[in-house]
């Protein structure tokens, strides 16, 4: 509690901090932003009165202090127009486009928008104007918050993918651990078990009663070795795939509701992929214990095997409630469960042993609220 109480306090920290740093980078742009845009504004001023000088300059007027603040003005795109509105000149602006009218009055449309014109009066009563548009260097700093916040995301980002990967790493070997425990834990009672039953063979008990314990006995001792597997790296063999699931099948269909009607096809008896025994044989048993659950133990469920040139299809369907569309891929997730009992576990080990350990793939093929669902899965041939 006191782990997950920390983890909880770290990132309602680190969201404050970066709601605190966002909010710092866009108001110190701003203000940087209304800088530079003042200081703009009081060079076109400038600019304007040396225009103006030039207007009412005369022969024996210098003008080299005022044309000097003209040409040097090399960032800011500008447009002056007379009282008629009526473009003069432009500056700064891209020499081919601007000799094409429509351009320029786009401009114009553009730099109305963005700032107050200059107005400059020459002779006491003539008038012409200055738009202008911000210049490139101000248009970047536009910029500038979203490339620092975007930075600032991707950092996030990587200590979420960070503190998620080390969680899902504590997760698998909490799971890993139980896993190998209650493996450790069956086999105590199973070896008591077995003497049991070497007991009831001298006592003459009934053969049938002991090849029914027997089996069970062989089932516990299946389930310990499939739980000593998970978290390592188990070992695939050559098998036959419509075997190893007609056993699981068999094994589930006589321990089942007598109203639930079992359908095995196969369209080859031999189909020959790499597989675990054990941990496949648990998918199939999982797909079918969720089916059973699914149809309230009453209704029907098919198993098939489809042999294709390069891959061996193993579909479970049943005649179940259905799973909505939405949830098609949640339902695969650990602790994801819509049982009122259940752990959430059953599916999302399948996935780990069918995509993990056997390079195949398994997923809902179809599924329709109130007329069942089926899942399949992939294997490659050899």
């Amino acid at each position: 509690m006191k782990i997950l109480s920390n983890t909880f306090l770290f990132k309602r920290i680190t969201i404050l901090v970066s709601f605190v740093i966002v909010t710092l980078i866009l108001w110190n742009t701003f203000t940087i932003f209304q800088k530079f845009k003042y200081e703009e504004r009081i060079r076109m001023e400038i600019l304007g009165e040396a225009q103006k000088e030039l207007s009412n300059a005369n022969l024996n007027s210098n003008i080299a202090l005022p044309d000097k603040i003209i040409t040097t003005n090399k960032s800011i795109p500008l447009i002056l127009v007379d009282d008629k509105g009526e473009i003069i000149y432009a500056n700064n602006l891209d020499s081919i486009k601007s000799l094409n009218p429509k351009y320029l009055q786009k401009q114009l449309a553009i730099m109305k928008v963005q700032n107050q014109p200059i107005e400059i009066i020459y002779n006491g009563k003539n008038k012409q104007f200055i738009y202008y548009k911000n210049s490139d260097l101000l248009n970047k700093l536009t910029y500038y918050p979203l490339a620092l916040i975007l930075i600032l995301i991707l950092f996030l980002g990587v200590i979420y993918l960070f503190f998620s990967s080390n969680k899902a790493a504590e997760t698998n070997k909490l799971w890993t651990g139980m896993a190998k425990e209650t493996a450790h834990q069956i086999g105590t009672p199973l070896s008591s078990l077995l003497g049991w039953i070497a007991i009831l063979k001298m006592e003459k008990v009934d053969e049938t009663y002991i090849h029914e314990i027997e089996k069970d006995v062989h089932r516990l001792n299946t389930i310990a070795n499939r739980f000593s597997k998970i978290g390592s790296t188990p070992e695939l063999k050559k098998e036959n795939i419509v075997e190893i699931t007609k056993q699981a099948f068999d094994y589930l269909e006589s321990r089942s509701s007598k109203q639930i009607a079992f359908s095995f096809y196969s369209s080859d008896n031999n189909i020959y992929t790499k597989v675990n025994e054990e941990l496949f044989g648990w998918v199939i048993e999982n797909l079918i214990k969720n089916a059973i659950d699914a149809m309230l133990r009453k209704g029907e469920l098919i198993l098939t095997i489809e042999n294709t040139p390069k891959k061996a299809k193993i579909t479970v369907s049943d005649t179940g409630k259905g799973i909505p569309k939405k949830l098609f891929k949640q339902i695969f997730k650990p602790g994801f469960t819509t049982k009122k009992r259940g752990w959430g576990l059953g599916l999302s080990l399948s996935k780990r042993i069918v995509e993990d350990y056997h390079n195949g793939k398994i997923f809902v093929k179809k599924s329709e609220l109130g007329k069942g669902t089926s899942f399949q899965i992939l294997l490659d041939k050899i």
